[in-house]
């Protein structure tokens, strides 16, 4: 890889909450105000979305949505696939947190050979699936998706048929299977799960760096304990949900909550797990600033996004020299 792509993903359908669809739009004005050029120094592509279903009749409430949110993410995936097959770096800025498994579809069907892990920085553990889901929002249940997973011992609904096909069909998206592995990944201070959520992340053994352990050990000796657990993986995909700040600096997303990093903490996460060669994709999501005062939530995911991408450009000019 030897420069970074930007992914406008706009899409909010997997949201209980409107509003995320302009979080891309947040950090472009939050941009402007701190003087900065970030937006013009690279390339972009927005991939279509379908928003617009929003404003016509739901008819799938175990997960509401789910056949225009199969839609969108075929072109999410594809989107994905092309740019690390051009040998981009995708930096996906997402409105809710459902595109994620399109992200990690894209990227198996790029290296599907290799083996994937996933850093997910979130206050929510979204592994959900339409079998136990209490609202139905799709931006709960990606890594059900990624996993394979549908947490049948714990099921609470019985979604219609339906649901059930474009479920499958999401779960095969790009290769068919599953995508990624429980032992391959790692969740950062998630702490505000359903109990189907829970017996799910004790059943299958994931590891969950809480807010304590973060601030006990330091983001640095973090990053080094999560990327000692995927030592066996070719390459990491790493989700970066807002809502993993305290609610006090996340009022501009849509489920924030207390007992979060704060915005120097998450920069300098962020910086610690992108210092590694195996990173091949970042994506920031869930800014929505109709629940926000002054853009702050905007600003304050800016300032992390520049030191992520620092981060990401240090390490690609490394790539570039030692290549040469």
């Amino acid at each position: 890889m030897r420069r970074i792509k930007l992914l406008e993903v706009r899409s909010e359908l997997g949201a209980g909450t409107r509003g995320a669809s302009l979080g891309v739009d947040a950090l472009k004005v939050a941009c402007l105000n701190k003087g900065s050029d970030y937006f013009r120094r690279f390339n972009s592509v927005s991939v279509p979305d379908l928003n617009h279903v929003l404003f016509e009749k739901n008819h799938f409430p175990k997960a509401k949505h789910i056949d225009s949110i199969y839609t969108v993410q075929k072109g999410i995936a594809s989107t994905v696939e092309q740019t690390l097959r051009f040998g981009e770096f995708p930096l996906v800025l997402a409105g809710d947190h459902s595109n994620a498994s399109a992200t990690i579809a894209g990227i198996k069907a790029a290296y599907p050979h290799k083996t994937l892990g996933v850093v997910w920085v979130d206050a929510h553990a979204d592994i959900h699936s339409p079998y136990t889901t209490p609202s139905g929002n799709m931006h709960g249940m990606p890594l059900a998706i990624s996993l394979g997973d549908d947490n049948r011992e714990c099921q609470r609904n019985q979604p219609e048929p339906e649901t059930e096909f474009f479920w499958q069909k999401l779960k095969n998206l790009g290769e068919a299977g599953p995508k990624v592995t429980p032992e391959h990944l790692v969740y950062v201070v998630v702490r505000d799960t359903e109990h189907e959520e829970d017996a799910i992340i004790e059943r299958l053994g994931i590891k969950n760096y809480k807010l304590a352990e973060v601030k006990e050990k330091g983001t640095r000796q973090v990053a080094r304990e999560i990327y000692e657990r995927l030592r066996f993986c070719d390459m990491v995909y790493i989700s970066f949900d807002v809502d993993s700040l305290d609610s006090r600096f996340s009022k501009g997303t849509g489920t924030p909550v207390v007992d979060g990093l704060n915005v120097e903490e998450a920069i300098s996460l962020c910086r610690a797990l992108l210092d590694n060669d195996r990173v091949v994709c970042f994506e920031m999501v869930e800014i929505n600033p109709t629940l926000d005062s002054e853009n702050t939530m905007a600003q304050n995911a800016f300032d992390i996004l520049e030191a992520a991408t620092d981060a990401i450009q240090r390490r690609l000019r490394l790539e570039e020299v030692v290549s040469r």
